[in-house]
């Protein structure tokens, strides 16, 4: 069955734990639709699992659009949602409408995510009040790490806890149908969680949250350039790789591969002609 907005928020309403897991590309988005994760991501994460930059700031929406109509086409019955990069939707509510717009007509995604809480309150509206569902994002906002001075966990003391839940109550209040908590205490997220009637969605945030997300070549052991505390490698994706592709240049060196298994054929005489024709 088709997830959808009402089918997700029906799973916090029935105490269900929603999945899922970032994508960039219609191979991954076909098999992990056929696993049946409930949403995608199509996360700005992007510029750190595919394009190797070191933080999210210099995706584009060119960069969005182009991974997120890959996904969309490699989906029946997962959720879609796509993230808005940095600087499409802070300048205005005009520019996060438009850009909310472009993502969702261009790429068939079923709903975007932008960072931020009460400073974004008119912007996630403006794209609700369009038709376009919106999935907020608080705690640690990787769109603001150099405002926090790196990545790290957010909500601590009391006057950050209270501004992460009152930025979670502004999400909800502006029309926002989810929102991620990231790098939140669990306990925290946990009261959150309790305290909103649309679903969160953790990372790093515990399992109080009514859902959970991972970067997938995270959870699958794949991208190792750093593991951060809340993943967990589900699978070492990264070493049976590894292992496939010594493989492969071991057997086209030794000439094992390609076998005769992996070739076509020719009709005999045909070949036999060819070489009286041009003969040596």
């Amino acid at each position: 069955m088709k997830n959808t907005v009402a089918s997700l928020m029906g799973m916090k309403e029935k105490g269900e734990k929603i999945s899922m897991l970032t994508c960039y590309d219609y191979s991954t988005a076909k098999i992990i639709d056929a696993a049946g994760i409930n949403s995608i991501l199509v996360g700005d994460s992007l510029g750190n699992t595919m394009l190797g930059y070191p933080d999210t700031l210099s995706v584009t929406m060119e960069d969005m659009i182009h991974h997120g109509a890959a996904v969309v086409r490699g989906c029946t019955n997962t959720f879609v949602v796509i993230d808005m990069p940095f600087m499409s939707y802070q300048t205005s509510v005009y520019d996060a409408l438009v850009n909310a717009g472009r993502l969702i007509k261009e790429t068939g995604g079923n709903a975007v995510k932008l960072e931020g809480g009460a400073a974004v309150k008119e912007q996630i509206k403006a794209i609700t009040d369009a038709g376009i569902p919106v999935v907020g994002h608080i705690g640690m906002t990787p769109q603001s790490v150099n405002a926090f001075g790196g990545f790290k966990v957010q909500g601590k003391s009391l006057r950050a806890a209270e501004r992460i839940f009152l930025d979670a109550m502004d999400v909800q209040e502006a029309g926002a149908f989810a929102v991620v908590l990231e790098c939140v205490p669990a306990d925290l997220a946990a009261f959150i969680s309790e305290r909103l009637t649309i679903p969160t969605i953790g990372i790093g945030a515990g399992a109080g949250c009514d859902g959970q997300v991972l970067v997938w070549q995270d959870m699958a052991g794949l991208f190792t350039d750093y593991v951060p505390k809340f993943v967990k490698h589900f699978a070492e994706g990264g070493r049976v790789l590894s292992e496939a592709f010594s493989a492969y240049h071991r057997e086209v060196g030794e000439g094992a591969f390609p076998g005769k298994e992996h070739s076509f054929k020719i009709d005999e005489g045909i070949m036999a002609e060819l070489r009286e024709k041009y003969r040596v």
